[in-house]
């Protein structure tokens, strides 16, 4: 069974290296033609940015590094010479000129010029291979996981969860192995984020498969989708093995990846190749935070009936449907069964759920800092409200689009996705759902104090065996509520269930009981308080 799984690893990281060298492979040329087409099609007025672009990557084969590095310049070189015009006329109080300059600026990022014009541009065996090297990079790569997971059938043959060795394990103990895997995983959002255009070539990978969901060829986010649900199964069918005991686990792996796989990625393709707005139906605000952005509003308003049913649908979604389903269900039904983020936290990250930090200083880290984030997100989204219908810039002070910059910079990209999956291998896998999530944070508040929502204990089948606390990915300290018979009521806790499926004896249950059922255990430690000092009293 070992040398299975050897072969099975070494396959995986063959697919995987395969996969990262691509990026380094087939080089980027455009004509004066393709040139000219591109910059019409864009409606560019600036001349610089043809001259320049003209000269540097016209007849000319280039690496993807040098090609990128030529085309920011290009885009850097044209927006710098209007800029300057633009505040020399502002001195002049010259209005007139002033305006007209701002026409031939280029607004973007530079990388997603970068981008649009390599993707035109690429030759090589990347792009006139796409079939096989979809085979020798996701494919090995999905062959080779799976032979490493599969002998778990035999090796875990006895009914039970088994977590043998975990902390001897340089991958789930914070090893070397745990270390690389954070390098990779962080350097792959980084790339992803803020350097798309340098992975054009994994995009020729999945054209073929992007053509036939939705007519077009694949974006960085179509290849971020297409790998998130691959990797989701792929660890899925480790979940179906590793908890093939629980029929708990069994049907909320099986929802979180329908929820994902259907609603996250496949619906959203079909709409694209309809010409309708994208949107992702499960997808609640705030975490959907630019939901209510200017450019999402338009959108939306002017695409029809569609667009329309969108508005409405993400309006009750967040202010109707999310409240009454914690009430009844707790948090679990959207963060264990529903959301993507969740869903990849409870498969790819199920094996460093040991490493949530349970300590008082990380709690209180905790609630300062999701709350905050809600507070951020809110605050973003009246200002963005209140400047859309007033037409203005600002509010008491605040741009609009500053702080939407802001808030998608630091939490969107860096929280959400560089430090909330990158760090699963050191932090656990739950770093952005316990610190960072807003909607997590709003569905807590809901379930802390108006849901019927609990897990029962029986303190007195309790064996102190602290699987339960150590499994927590949200860093609840479990054994200490069930040596006490309390019921667990925490904004935190999201209903995955581990806790009870590593249990040894039982002691744990998921209920949905009548709201008067819940114990509030700050109610009874304060009132066990209140009887020892009665007694001491009396003494």
């Amino acid at each position: 069974m070992k040398t299975i799984k050897y072969i099975g690893l070494a396959i995986f990281l063959i697919g995987l290296t395969i996969f990262t060298a691509s990026i380094f492979l087939g080089s980027f040329e455009m004509s004066q033609k393709e040139l000219d087409t591109y910059i019409a099609e864009k409606k560019y007025k600036s001349e610089i940015i043809k001259q320049e672009l003209s000269k540097a990557i016209v007849d000319k084969e280039l690496n993807i590094f040098e090609f990128s590095s030529v085309v920011r310049e290009a885009f850097e070189t044209s927006n710098n010479y209007y800029d300057k015009l633009i505040a020399k006329y502002n001195a002049e109080k010259n209005w007139k000129k002033k305006g007209e300059q701002y026409k031939y600026k280029i607004f973007g990022k530079p990388h997603t010029l970068s981008y649009e014009i390599a993707k035109k541009s690429g030759k090589g065996i990347i792009k006139e291979n796409s079939g096989l090297l979809w085979f020798l990079t996701f494919g090995l790569g999905i062959i080779g996981a799976l032979l490493f997971i599969l002998p778990n059938v035999i090796l875990l043959g006895k009914p039970g969860i088994k977590n043998d060795h975990i902390y001897q394990n340089s991958a789930t103990n914070r090893g070397l192995i745990a270390w690389l895997v954070l390098v990779y995983l962080v350097l792959f959002y980084l790339v992803l984020y803020f350097m798309p255009d340098y992975v054009v070539n994994w995009t020729y990978i999945l054209d073929p498969i992007s053509m036939a969901l939705n007519g077009g060829s694949a974006s960085q986010w179509f290849v971020y989708g297409f790998l998130y649900c691959t990797i989701m199964l792929v660890m899925g069918v480790r979940m179906y093995i590793k908890y093939r005991h629980n029929k708990y686990q069994i049907v909320r792996t099986t929802s979180v990846l329908f929820f994902q796989i259907v609603f996250a990625f496949l619906i959203p393709e079909i709409m694209t190749s309809l010409n309708m707005p994208v949107y992702d139906f499960k997808n609640a605000f705030p975490l959907d935070y630019d939901f209510f952005f200017e450019w999402n509003l338009k959108s939306l308003t002017e695409s029809g009936a569609i667009g329309i049913f969108i508005l409405v649908w993400g309006t009750l979604l967040t202010l109707v449907i999310v409240p009454v389903m914690v009430y009844f269900f707790g948090k679990r039904w959207y963060c264990s069964w529903v959301c993507g983020c969740g869903g990849l936290a409870e498969t790819l990250g199920d094996p460093y759920r040991q490493h949530s930090n349970k300590s008082l200083n990380a709690w209180k880290l905790e609630r300062w800092l999701i709350h905050a984030v809600l507070v951020f997100s809110l605050v973003m989204t009246i200002v963005t409200l209140y400047c859309y219908f007033s037409g203005t810039s600002s509010f008491i002070g605040i741009k609009s689009q500053w702080i939407k910059d802001t808030y998608s910079f630091l939490i969107g990209a860096w929280f959400a996705g560089v430090i909330g999956t990158g760090f699963y291998p050191i932090f656990g896998n739950r770093v952005w759902c316990r610190f960072g999530c807003p909607l997590a944070a709003y569905l807590g508040l809901v379930q802390r104090f108006k849901s019927r929502f609990r897990i029962t204990t029986n303190g007195g089948q309790c064996i102190s065996c602290g699987n339960c606390s150590t499994y927590c990915e949200q860093g609840i300290d479990v054994r200490g509520y069930a040596q006490k018979g309390e019921n667990i009521v925490r904004s935190s806790c999201v209903g995955c269930g581990i806790c009870s499926a590593v249990c040894p004896r039982g002691v744990l249950k998921l209920e949905n009981g009548p709201e008067a059922g819940r114990i509030n255990p700050t109610e009874i430690l304060l009132g066990n308080d209140v009887d020892l000092m009665q007694l001491v009293n009396k003494k």
